[in-house]
C-alpha cells in the first residue's frame, strides 16, 4: 500500500512541476510579441456536425470541457478506490481528512463572502475552496525527509474530500438551464452501467462508447460535462473476476505447459505455445481490477499531459496596460486561499481531535498540521476551473480571478514550505 501511495506521490510531485513550467510559459507567452498567436490558437474553432446537430466548441473549451472530463473521471476512480479499500473506507479513518476538508471548504468560502463586496463578482465564491494535489504534493516532496509519509496521506486524502466537494458544487451551482430529458437518458445509460458493475460484467469497448454519448448528453443538458466523468468513474468495477490465489496457480500450470510444448530446434513458438499465451491474457485481463487498472493507464496521461495542457491554455492573464484587473476580487480570492485554508484546515483538525473523533498520527504534530493547512492555499488547477465557469461571460473578471489564484498560491506554497521546514528543523 505505503509502494503504491509512493509511486502516487511521486507522479503527482513530477505532475507539479510540468504544472509550473506550463504556468510560466503561459505567462511569458501572454504577454510577449506573440501574444495573438495564443490568444487565436486558443480560440480556434473545432467541430463536427452530422445529421441537422452541431458540435462546435474553440480550442479552448475542447481542453476545458472534454480533456478535464478525462481529469475528473482520475479523481472520480480516485475517490472510489479510497472509498472502498482506501484512507476514507471507515468512519475512523475518514473523520480526520473529511474535518480537514470541511475547514478547507467552508473558512475560504466564508472569508470570500466577507471580503469581496461586489455583487458582481459573488459567483466567485467556489474558486478558493479546492486544493491542488500536484503542486502541494511537490512542495512536500521538496522537503525530503523532513516530512513523514503520513502527513503526504493526510493531505492526499483531504485533498480527496476537496476535490468531492468541488465537484458538487459544480454539478449544483455552476451548471445552468439544465433540460432533464437529456439528463435523465444519461442517467439510465448510467443506471445500465452500474448494474454491469455489481455484477462484475466489463467490457471497455462499451464502456467507452456509453462514456461518449453521457459526455454529450450532459454537455447538451445543461450540466457540465466533467460531472459525467466523475459519475462514469463510479461504475467501473474494482472487484477483479479471478483471485490473485487462483491466478498464481494457473501460472504454475501456463510454465509447465509452455515447457512442455518447448521445441528448441524451432526459432518461433509452437502453435500450442500461442494459445497459451492467448489464454494467460485472457487471465491477466481478469485477475486485474478494472477500476486500478484503468487508474494506473490514465495517471500518466492526466499527469503529463491533461493538466500541464489545461495549465497551458487557461494561464495566460495578459498584463498588459490594455487589461483593467479588479484588485478586490484579486486579493479577496488570494486571501481567502491562503489565510482561508490555512485556519480552516488546521482548525477543524484541531476540533476533530479535541472532541475526541480522531488521532493525529504519531510522526506529526498540530505544527506540520498548519504547515499542510497552508500548502492547502495552493489551489490551482481545480480553483481556475471554477473561475472559468463562474466568470466565464466576463473576461476582465475571469483574468483578476486568475491572477488572484496564481498570487495566493505562490504565497501558499512559500509560506507552507519555509514554515514544514523550520517546524522539522526546530524539532530535530
Amino acid at each position: 500500500m505505503i509502494t503504491a501511495l509512493q509511486k502516487f506521490i511521486r507522479t503527482e510531485s513530477l505532475s507539479g512541476i510540468m504544472l509550473l513550467a506550463a504556468t510560466v510559459l503561459a505567462l511569458l507567452w501572454a504577454n510577449s510579441p506573440w501574444a495573438d498567436v495564443y490568444k487565436a490558437i486558443w480560440d480556434t474553432r473545432l467541430g463536427f456536425s452530422a445529421a441537422g446537430w452541431e458540435l462546435s466548441k474553440p480550442l479552448l473549451l475542447w481542453v476545458n470541457d472534454g480533456l478535464m472530463a478525462v481529469f475528473f473521471f482520475l479523481i472520480g476512480l480516485e475517490i472510489k478506490r479510497e472509498l472502498l479499500i482506501g484512507g476514507l473506507n471507515t468512519p475512523r479513518k475518514a473523520i480526520l481528512p473529511l474535518f480537514a476538508a470541511l475547514g478547507g471548504m467552508l473558512i475560504p468560502i466564508t472569508l470570500f463572502l466577507l471580503l469581496n463586496r461586489d455583487p458582481a463578482t459573488m459567483d466567485g465564491w467556489g474558486v478558493p475552496m479546492a486544493t491542488d494535489i500536484a503542486f502541494s504534493l511537490a512542495i512536500l516532496q521538496m522537503l525530503g525527509n523532513r516530512v513523514p509519509v503520513s502527513l503526504k496521506v493526510f493531505l492526499t486524502a483531504f485533498a480527496i474530500v476537496d476535490d468531492i466537494g468541488a465537484v458538487l458544487v459544480i454539478a449544483l451551482f455552476y451548471s445552468g438551464g439544465v433540460q432533464w430529458a437529456l439528463l435523465g437518458g444519461a442517467g439510465l445509460l448510467l443506471a445500465g452501467l452500474a448494474f454491469l458493475s455489481m455484477r462484475s460484467i466489463y467490457n471497455k469497448y462499451l464502456y467507452f462508447l456509453v462514456a461518449i454519448v453521457v459526455w454529450f448528453l450532459f454537455l447538451k443538458a445543461g450540466v457540465h460535462p466533467t460531472v459525467a466523468g466523475v459519475l462514469m468513474a463510479f461504475t467501473i468495477p474494482l472487484r477483479q473476476r479471478i483471485r490473485v490465489d487462483t491466478f498464481t496457480r494457473r501460472l504454475g500450470f501456463f510454465s509447465t505447459r509452455m515447457e512442455e510444448a518447448d521445441e528448441p530446434a524451432t526459432p518461433v513458438l509452437t502453435r500450442e505455445q500461442i494459445e497459451e499465451l492467448d489464454d494467460l491474457e485472457d487471465w491477466i485481463g481478469c485477475v486485474q481490477s478494472p477500476l486500478q487498472h484503468l487508474e494506473h493507464r490514465l495517471h500518466s496521461w492526466v499527469a503529463w499531459f491533461i493538466m500541464p495542457v489545461f495549465a497551458l491554455a487557461n494561464a495566460g492573464i495578459s498584463f498588459s496596460s490594455g487589461v483593467s484587473l479588479d484588485l478586490q476580487l484579486v486579493l479577496a480570492i488570494a486571501l481567502s486561499l491562503f489565510v482561508g485554508k490555512t485556519l480552516g484546515v488546521s482548525l477543524f483538525t484541531w476540533l476533530a481531535v479535541r472532541l475526541g473523533l480522531a488521532d493525529l498520527p504519531e510522526d506529526f504534530g498540530f505544527r506540520q498540521v498548519l504547515g499542510v493547512g497552508m500548502l492547502a492555499g495552493v489551489g490551482f488547477t481545480m480553483a481556475i476551473f471554477i473561475a472559468s465557469l463562474a466568470f466565464a461571460g466576463n473576461a476582465a473578471y475571469l483574468d483578476s480571478a486568475k491572477a488572484g489564484i496564481l498570487l495566493g498560491s505562490v504565497v501558499a506554497g512559500v509560506s507552507g514550505y519555509l514554515f514544514l521546514r523550520c517546524a522539522r528543523t526546530a524539532q530535530s
